[in-house]
């Protein structure tokens, strides 16, 4: 009957206080007419029973009970028998008595019950908490964690429905038997607001994940019966799953692409070790027949130059291409030695003579400038990226210059073009590994690789790389290289 009559809430604790004083009754018919007792023994008796009531129902069970034995002691045991009156001021206090002792032993028996089940509650939220944290921990990473949290909340917690909101994959994930229709749109206003929602009616709670005070989702429980901190924990344990599993798998992709361009790199060294061998073969070739004009035909003479010219050329670009690979699998190796910086703009820019074609380029440095410190084969190299867009990205008709300059104790090298120039909202996303603007592509050849790595070749002598100039007058590529005035052992001596 008790497990019965507390499903029914109000009515149930009407049914238990009537069943009390029916005990009471029944101790009172008992003691009266069945045993013929006298008052002590039917008060201790009356005693007995209120407090097996409070220990086993509660307490305002025991106040029903206690009041009524008071009534029954009263009318039945106490002179004059027979009438709510008392004749002997003793018995006035006995009867009191009886009363505060039957009221406070109710309520501390209440109260140790109480203890002892919020105890039990307790332990029940801590043990499931901990056994819903070790699933966590033994997440499947073939499935999303969300999906598994939420089956796993339903498990755990006996929750019929389930629905989480990972606001950074955009998708909602159900657990549990039952349906929550319509919980869509309030998951995501819940995440986006961070506040919670309750529905007392169909037992239902919405709650925000947050990480570090960021919402980064939510989660709707149906009939779920916790404290606030248990549901506190179970929320922060969903957070620390999701941003756990996201950590992972940026670990993982970056992981991955490290081994990508490590066996990129180790195989273009392989292919440019192959390209070397018969490059050195043919250019040894060139020059042997170069070295003796006046045993070659003269037309036989203006092709080898152009293999000799076109050797170099491959040469310079596998090169290029291991280096290159090297830099983005993150082995930059900086070398640096003294270089007179008009010499070596000048130099570079011999490179493209092919590729000129009429075009006027020239070199403006002061030859006054003092030698600077700096890789000569990476600098080289992110100046040909340079020039190479310049090159892809003016008119053939219009002139390049090779700027050098001291601009606050650095040394600033630009490299000028007359084309269109890079509207100032893309002037960071064309350092982007991969970025091709929407009206180059499929125009202009190349990869979207070339100003990124100049940038991180820069970066690494612990300079950098800038573009400025107006959109439709042309691009200004702007190196700057601290001035090193002595090389990296000597620097490290003094």
């Amino acid at each position: 009957m008790t497990m019965w009559a507390q499903r029914l809430g109000p009515l149930g604790t009407a049914i238990r206080a009537a069943a009390g004083i029916g005990l009471i009754l029944l101790v009172m018919a008992v003691a009266r007419w069945g045993l013929g007792v006298n008052a002590t023994t039917v008060g201790f008796a009356f005693l007995i029973v209120v407090l097996g009531i409070a220990t086993a129902w509660g307490l305002r069970e025991a106040i029903a009970a206690s009041v009524t034995a008071m009534l029954c002691f009263n009318f039945f045991f106490l002179p004059p028998v027979g009438r709510f009156t008392i004749a002997d001021p003793q018995n006035w206090v006995a009867l009191c008595a009886f009363l505060a002792t039957a009221l406070v032993a109710s309520h501390l028996s209440n109260r140790a019950k109480m203890q002892a089940v919020e105890a039990r509650e307790h332990q029940q939220e801590t043990e499931r908490l901990y056994s819903f944290s070790r699933s966590i921990l033994l997440t499947d990473n073939t499935q999303p964690v969300g999906q598994q949290a939420a089956r796993y909340i339903a498990q755990t917690f006996d929750c019929p429905a389930v629905a989480l909101y990972d606001a950074t994959e955009g998708e909602i994930y159900r657990g549990g038997a039952g349906d929550l229709p319509g919980i869509d749109e309030q998951l995501k206003r819940v995440a986006m607001d961070g506040v919670r929602s309750a529905d007392t009616t169909r037992l239902l709670m919405v709650l925000p994940i947050t990480l570090g005070g960021r919402p980064i989702g939510s989660v709707a429980l149906l009939g779920l019966c916790c404290s606030d901190g248990a549901m506190e924990a179970l929320v922060n344990l969903v957070a620390i799953a999701l941003e756990r599993a996201r950590s992972a798998e940026i670990a993982s992709k970056a992981e991955a692409a490290r081994q990508s361009e490590e066996f990129k790199s180790t195989l273009l060294d392989a292919i440019a070790h192959e390209f070397k061998t018969p490059l050195t073969s043919i250019k040894a070739a060139s020059t042997s027949i170069l070295s003796e004009p006046e045993r070659v035909a003269p037309d036989i003479r203006e092709f080898t130059e152009i293999i000799d010219e076109e050797t170099d050329r491959l040469t310079l670009l596998v090169n290029e291409a291991v280096r290159m690979s090297q830099i983005e699998a993150g082995k930059v190796l900086v070398e640096k030695q003294e270089q007179h910086v008009p010499s070596f703009l000048a130099h570079v820019l011999s490179t493209f003579q092919s590729r000129l074609e009429g075009r006027i380029a020239t070199v403006d440095a002061d030859n006054d400038l003092p030698p600077a410190f700096f890789d000569p084969d990476l600098i080289a190299l992110a100046l040909r990226q340079l020039i190479d867009n310049a090159l892809k990205y003016s008119p053939p008709e219009t002139p390049l210059r090779l700027t050098a300059a001291l601009v606050d104790n650095a040394l600033e090298i630009r490299v000028i073009d007359k084309g269109k120039g890079i509207p100032e909202k893309e002037r960071e996303k064309v350092f982007q590994v991969y970025y091709r603007r929407d009206a180059s592509k499929g125009k202009v050849p190349g990869t979207g690789l070339g100003l990124h790595i100049a940038r991180e070749i820069l970066r690494a002598h612990g300079g950098s790389l800038h573009v400025e100039g107006s959109a439709g007058s042309g691009a200004e590529f702007c190196l700057r290289l601290p001035l090193d005035r002595l090389p990296p052992r000597e620097a490290a001596r003094s």
